[in-house]
């Protein structure tokens, strides 16, 4: 047991030699160390929003567990947010807005944080529109080829949209919104952009769901704009070997040799931060009406 300084807490860790990390040697203690560091740059992307835990206490070659709510005996200065369920109901969810939760989480063997795509305060209207671009195989050129489309497409319609590595197999697609829409009218929305690019791009594109009917097609996946979904946080490490990293790029970045969905792990990405600061710094400033779009998409179909 040892303890840690932050926030003006002192948090009790443990077993930071154990690891997590098994063909790397990565252990609790490097995911700490991570977390802790990154917090600055990583905090202004989950401020605000529920989380939901993806923890490994074996360390990722035994299966983890998904977790949405927050366990009574988590320390009391974590926030929590209480929201219904659609089912009904209600669950306590745990708000990451600080440096030591992040450093908790890690103790805690959570390796990936999870966030909404809305924040508590408003939790039935998103600020954010995700498309995962999901590759039939290891092709990265098919996925960077649909990414450049897409955001061609996205600007037709007056929205600006960002790009990250997921740090499993794809890139994520990330539309600021100004949360005056609902989630129904955003997933409406995002599924017309999707089959619109889908038309336009039939032989590499797809909305097909089924992996047979895909016809080694790049899947875009709109599914997760929806009430209670969550997406990968960005700069959160995934349960993978290498300990890759979902890491926000420019979009000059795309075309970089080398680059692909892990491209960035905890071992690099700080290097890359250094010679290149968030490129989502300031995001929300960057937020769109899903109005205009709408219309302008249902012109675009109606040529």
């Amino acid at each position: 047991m040892s303890r840690i300084e932050i926030d003006s807490l002192s948090l009790a860790v443990s077993h930071r030699d154990k690891v997590l990390f098994p063909g790397d040697g990565l252990t609790k203690g490097d995911l700490i160390d991570y977390y802790r560091r990154v917090a600055a740059t990583m905090l202004p992307h989950l401020s605000g929003r529920p989380v939901t835990m993806h923890r490994f206490p074996e360390g990722i070659g035994r299966p983890g567990f998904f977790q949405q709510s927050a366990p009574e005996h988590f320390p009391g200065w974590i926030r929590r947010a209480s929201l219904p369920k659609k089912g009904g109901g209600r669950i306590s969810h745990l708000v990451c807005d600080r440096a030591a939760t992040l450093v908790f989480l890690a103790d805690q063997a959570c390796i990936t944080p999870h966030v909404w795509l809305s924040r508590a305060d408003e939790p039935e209207y998103p600020d954010r529109m995700i498309f995962d671009l999901d590759p039939a195989d290891q092709d990265f050129g098919a996925v960077r080829a649909a990414a450049r489309s897409l955001r061609g497409l996205l600007q037709e319609l007056g929205l600006t949209c960002l790009v990250m590595t997921t740090g499993s197999r794809g890139l994520h697609l990330v539309v600021p919104l100004d949360r005056r829409a609902d989630f129904e009218a955003v997933r409406s929305l995002a599924r017309r952009v999707a089959r619109e690019l889908a038309r336009r791009e039939p032989g590499r594109v797809t909305v097909e769901p089924r992996k047979a009917k895909r016809r080694g097609r790049l899947y875009l996946d709109v599914l997760r704009n929806a009430y209670g979904q969550t997406a990968v946080a960005p700069y959160a490490v995934r349960a993978r070997p290498g300990a890759p990293v979902a890491a926000p790029l420019d979009w000059s970045e795309l075309g970089r040799s080398g680059m692909g969905p892990r491209r960035y792990t905890i071992k690099n990405v700080f290097r890359r931060l250094g010679l290149r600061p968030d490129p989502w710094e300031g995001i929300e400033r960057l937020a769109g009406p899903l109005e205009e779009a709408s219309r302008r998409l249902s012109a675009l179909a109606g040529r």
